[in-house]
C-alpha cells in the first residue's frame, strides 16, 4: 500500500470514529447524600454534581456546614443543605419533606452518614453502642422510610448504603459500628426484593481504609503497616468511592441490586 494510500485509510477511520454520535447525557434527579460535609460524602456530592444531578445534604454542626459551603461555592458547587440528625425518625422525615418541597422528589439516596465509637466490648458503654447504632444503622431506616415512596411513584430510584469492610470481617474495638454497618447488607438485600419491579435498585458499597483525616492522623508506622495488608499498596481515595457511588447511580445500573461493591484495593475478598 502506497503512503497516499495509507494516509486516505487513516482519515477514513478518523473520519468513522469522529462520526460515532456523543454518549447521552444523564437525566439531572435530586440526590440526597446524608453526612455530606465528610472526605467521603464531599467526594460524593462533587462527583454526582459534576453528573448534572440537583445535590442535596445533610449536616449537624452548623459552623462545619456553613465553612463546608463556603469552600464548596469557592469551587464552583453550589450544594443544598439541611440541618438534620438522620438517628431521629422524625427529623428525617422533616428534612426530607423539606428536601421535596425546595427540590422535588428524590430519586437518588446515599445513606452515607455515621460515626465511631470505638472500645473492646468489656469496657464499651450502652451510650456507645447506642449512638452507633442510632447513627450508623438506624439512620438508614430513618431516610430511606420517607423517601423511598417518591422513588416508587416516579418508577425509578437508586438508593446505596456505604457499609464498611468492618462490617464484613469485624474489627478489634468496633463490635458496634460492624454490627450497624453488617445490619446495612441485610436491610440492603430485602429492600432490594420489595422494590426491584418498580425501577428501584439498593445496593451497598464497603469502603476499605480511605486516606481521610482521620487515616491521615494515624502514626506512620501504623499506617505502613496497613498498606503492607492491601494488595495494591495503597489507601484508597474518597475518590475511588464516589466513582463506586456514580457507577450504581447510573441508568445502566438498573440491572444490579442487592448487592455489595467491596471497594477495598483487595484488603478483603469474599
Amino acid at each position: 500500500m502506497s503512503a497516499h494510500s495509507k494516509l486516505a485509510k487513516i482519515e477514513e477511520i478518523v473520519s468513522e470514529q469522529t462520526s460515532v454520535p456523543p454518549a447521552s447525557q444523564p437525566v439531572p434527579r435530586v440526590v440526597l447524600v446524608t453526612g455530606g460535609t465528610g472526605g467521603i460524602g464531599t467526594a460524593i456530592c462533587k462527583r454526582l454534581a459534576r453528573l448534572g444531578h440537583i445535590v442535596a445534604t445533610t449536616y449537624r454542626n452548623a459552623e462545619k456546614a456553613r465553612l463546608w459551603e463556603s469552600e464548596m461555592n469557592k469551587e464552583g458547587f453550589a450544594f443544598h443543605l439541611y440541618q438534620c440528625d438522620v438517628a431521629d425518625f422524625e427529623d428525617s422525615q422533616r428534612m426530607v419533606k423539606s428536601v421535596v418541597a425546595e427540590l422535588g422528589p428524590i430519586q437518588i439516596l446515599v445513606n452515607n452518614a455515621g460515626v465511631t465509637r470505638d472500645s473492646s466490648l468489656r469496657k464499651m458503654t450502652h451510650e456507645q453502642w447506642k449512638t452507633v447504632i442510632s447513627s450508623d444503622l438506624d439512620s438508614v431506616f430513618n431516610v430511606t422510610r420517607p423517601a423511598i415512596d417518591y422513588m416508587l411513584e416516579s418508577g425509578f430510584g437508586r438508593i446505596i448504603n456505604i457499609s464498611s469492610i468492618n462490617g464484613q470481617k469485624g474489627q478489634f474495638g468496633q463490635s458496634n459500628y460492624a454490627a450497624a454497618k453488617a445490619g446495612m447488607h441485610g436491610f440492603t438485600k430485602a429492600l432490594a426484593l420489595e422494590v426491584a419491579k418498580k425501577g428501584v435498585t439498593v445496593n451497598t458499597i464497603s469502603p476499605g481504609y480511605i486516606e481521610t483525616e482521620m487515616v491521615a492522623a494515624v502514626a506512620e508506622s501504623i499506617r505502613a503497616g496497613i498498606v503492607a495488608q492491601i494488595p495494591v499498596g495503597r489507601f484508597g481515595t474518597p475518590e475511588d468511592v464516589a466513582h463506586a457511588v456514580a457507577f450504581l447511580v447510573a441508568d445502566q445500573s438498573g440491572f444490579i441490586t442487592g448487592a455489595n461493591l467491596a471497594t477495598n484495593g483487595g484488603h478483603f475478598m469474599e
